[in-house]
């Protein structure tokens, strides 16, 4: 004889399937008439709503799930509703981690509004993803000349400073200084010199999302990124232990710029001095 409560709870399954279909369906049916009368808030809402309840759906309504997106965005860009279009952007890429046009569009609004910065993080992560992805490549680059200091170019440039720099630091990593802090690392080149000359531990920090990104991709180039520990801090803020295990025997920096004290370089190094780097006995 059959168990009843095993048909009761079987019953009560199908049924709740056929629910969800049901509300699928409507839902879907909902947002496409929402989209032909350029009703986009009321038609992502929808959208977000399908995506939830039938996530295997997400290949399929992708590319009308962006159109929306984007359209709504724009509108609420129109409207000064900056918060509630982040709170979108952060919904889709919930939905949609690793969508490098979802990606791309976030970084434009936000460069639009002066977070470069942040932008440029969006950018970057675009073209990993996809790395043909014209649109996000040209975005990068074009952030990146704004936040990229000319003098960057100039100093990675100048062949006499970086041989200087290199000697400096291969004299003090003998001598015995084992373990490096490179304050405002930029593209990473004194923490590649510092563990090259043979430095045992090398922690590079730098607080630009840019350039924290670029040095990492820089590292990783030059397969150390398992040698050099990047932080995206600014060198004020590093704690011991937390950040690093214990005080460090040498700290390196090329934060002095044409004005020699433009980027806080003295309160950088008396900080490190007195927090993170080992006293003389």
């Amino acid at each position: 004889m059959p168990n009843s409560n095993s048909k009761i709870h079987y019953n009560h399954r199908g049924g709740r399937e056929a629910s969800r279909r049901e509300l699928v369906s409507r839902s879907l049916q909902s947002a496409q008439h929402c989209l032909e009368d350029q009703d986009f808030g009321t038609a992502y809402a929808h959208y977000l709503l399908v995506l939830n309840l039938a996530p295997e759906l997400k290949t399929s309504i992708k590319e009308t799930f962006q159109f929306t997106l984007f359209k709504w965005a724009e509108e609420l860009d129109s409207l000064s509703r900056i918060q509630d279009l982040f709170n979108c952007y952060e919904q889709a890429l919930e939905l949609y981690p690793n969508d490098e046009v979802i990606c791309n569009s976030m970084g434009e609004h936000l460069f639009r509004m002066g977070f470069r910065d942040e932008a440029a993080g969006y950018f970057h992560k675009a073209v990993k993803l996809n790395p043909d992805f014209a649109d996000a490549k040209e975005n990068f680059y074009r952030v990146a000349n704004w936040l990229v200091e000319r003098w960057h170019f100039i100093m990675l440039n100048d062949t006499k400073r970086n041989l200087t720099y290199r000697k400096a630091i291969e004299n003090a990593v003998r001598s015995g200084c084992k373990s490096v802090l490179d304050i405002g690392t930029g593209t990473g080149i004194l923490s590649m010199f510092a563990k090259k000359a043979g430095a045992s531990f090398v922690y590079a920090c730098e607080l630009s999302k840019t350039m924290y990104e670029l040095a990492r991709d820089v590292v990783a180039a030059n397969n150390m990124e398992r040698e050099i520990k990047l932080l995206h801090l600014k060198s004020l803020d590093i704690e011991i232990p937390k950040h690093i295990p214990e005080r460090v025997s040498l700290v390196v920096t090329e934060t002095v710029d044409a004005g020699l004290f433009g980027e806080g370089i003295v309160e950088s190094l008396i900080h490190a001095w007195e927090h993170l780097l080992l006293q003389p006995k």
